[in-house]
């Protein structure tokens, strides 16, 4: 719009055109109907497992009582409760009456030296200022990837692996490349396959060790390849090590940051898992950045992402001093022991079915089982399997589809032990009844 603005001086009048934009106070709206589609963002989120799993068909069999041994959750049947140290922790917190406003974004100081203290080594030092408290180790994920990442990007994200990486990926415009891990080395990474995706358009590799759905624990020497392809393209890493400690005996559990000469880490955690209360939603982002290389640009940004919501909730924080550093080793020890077991005895009872073949974990809680499709002609894929597990047995595995990774079924070893035996029973049943060689395929097509 062209305003006229005309001055008047002794000599006559002048015109000065200025643009400018005349508002009119009682302008009609141009809407002429309801129109309220939902955001992009919200149509390009996509949780895989519940896309798959709430399009299966799943009736139980009425005779028989349901063992669910898909949801990665400790605490669903009672058998593993967290440790009265920390429960006695929350309730002091409450009494104390010191946490019921609100928290810096980042979480408490006080909070932030004692994760940074528990976490801190000789080879990734860490102080307060180096942590950021979220809500959930799912939270952490999600600050740790839109701060590296911008639309148009891409991540390398592990497959099989966690479906969380790919919902916030895809729903932020963020293209998902999927690196493989291979079942006959206890899922190690490809690293040539993981190499071989690298573009100038990668800004971040994540790893997740000790692994869901995996439960692979990577060795030392592993690490440092993995390391070594990230320090020749530098590429920064997001460590998703919520298992972390949670390793069977025997094997040995290193956080990423301290092998790292020079990469940079944003390394997620949280109790979920390993103190058993998923539910409490307090997880952490540790940054360790030893050569200055994400500077204070990514420290910043964190610290803004997390302005969004205002964090973790305070109780827990209130409590996390007490949580961290006066649980006794036994209960860590009681729950590894426990874990170990159950899957002692499912790769045991698996390993002699004909048509399975599962693969020992080393950590974590789960147990990945390969299916011989071939010999299992009625079913097209692993959700068919599973599915009609579910019909014919009421046992309920998550097929691994929903990892991307098909022909393999996942089950989450924390159901009390006299379940897990019945389930593997159950399985072992619907697998002699469904199996044919492959001789037999080919007379049934003869006749």
């Amino acid at each position: 719009i062209l305003i006229y603005i005309i001055s008047y001086n002794g000599n006559g009048n002048h015109h000065k055109a200025v643009k400018g934009i005349v508002c009119l106070a009682k302008q009609k709206s141009c809407r002429q109907r309801w129109n309220i589609r939902p955001s992009e963002m919200s149509i390009n989120t996509l949780n895989p497992i519940r896309a798959i799993v709430d399009g299966m068909k799943l009736t139980p069999n009425p005779e028989k009582p349901m063992i669910a041994l898909s949801i990665g959750d400790p605490t669903v049947f009672g058998n593993l409760p967290t440790d009265d140290k920390v429960l006695q922790a929350m309730k002091d917190a409450i009494d104390s009456n010191k946490y019921n406003g609100y928290a810096p974004s980042v979480g408490y100081q006080k909070s932030r030296e004692v994760v940074a203290n528990f976490y801190s080594c000789t080879e990734a030092p860490l102080e307060a200022e180096d942590v950021l408290l979220t809500s959930g180790c799912s939270q952490a994920i999600d600050l740790a990837i839109t701060v590296l990442c911008n639309p148009g990007d891409n991540i390398l994200v592990p497959c099989p692996g966690f479906s969380l990486y790919k919902t916030l990926a895809v729903s932020l415009g963020i293209q998902v490349k999927l690196y493989t891990l291979l079942p006959e080395k206890s899922w190690e990474i490809d690293l040539q396959h993981m190499e071989s995706l690298i573009d100038d358009r990668t800004t971040c590799l994540i790893v997740n060790n000790p692994s869901n759905p995996c439960g692979s624990v990577y060795s030392k020497e592993h690490l440092q390849n993995i390391l070594s392809v990230a320090s020749k393209h530098c590429v920064p890493i997001l460590a998703d090590e919520i298992y972390g400690d949670m390793v069977f005996p025997g094997c040995t559990y290193q956080s990423m940051a301290s092998l790292s000469s020079d990469v940079p880490i944003l390394a997620c955690g949280g109790l979920a898992k390993r103190w058993l209360v998923p539910g409490w939603r307090l997880g952490w982002i540790l940054i360790h950045d030893k050569n200055q290389i994400f500077g204070k640009e990514i420290r910043q940004g964190l610290v803004k992402l997390s302005q969004r919501i205002l964090g973790a909730c305070t109780i827990v924080q209130g409590a996390i001093e007490s949580i961290l550093n006066d649980t006794p080793q036994e209960f860590y020890h009681r729950t590894i022991s426990f874990l170990e077991s159950n899957s002692e005895i499912c790769f045991s009872e698996l390993s002699t079915v004909p048509g399975l073949t599962p693969v020992m974990p080393s950590g974590a809680m789960y147990l990945m089982v390969g299916i011989e499709m071939e010999h299992f002609p009625e079913f097209q894929n692993d959700v068919q399997f599973t599915e009609r597990l579910v019909t014919e047995q009421s046992v309920f595995c998550l097929p691994a589809t929903a990892f991307e990774y098909p022909n393999y079924f996942r089950i989450v070893v924390t159901v009390p032990e006299e379940m897990m035996v019945e389930a593997c029973t159950r399985i072992r049943e619907f697998c002699q009844r469904h199996y044919r060689t492959c001789s037999q395929d080919s007379n049934e097509l003869d006749q």
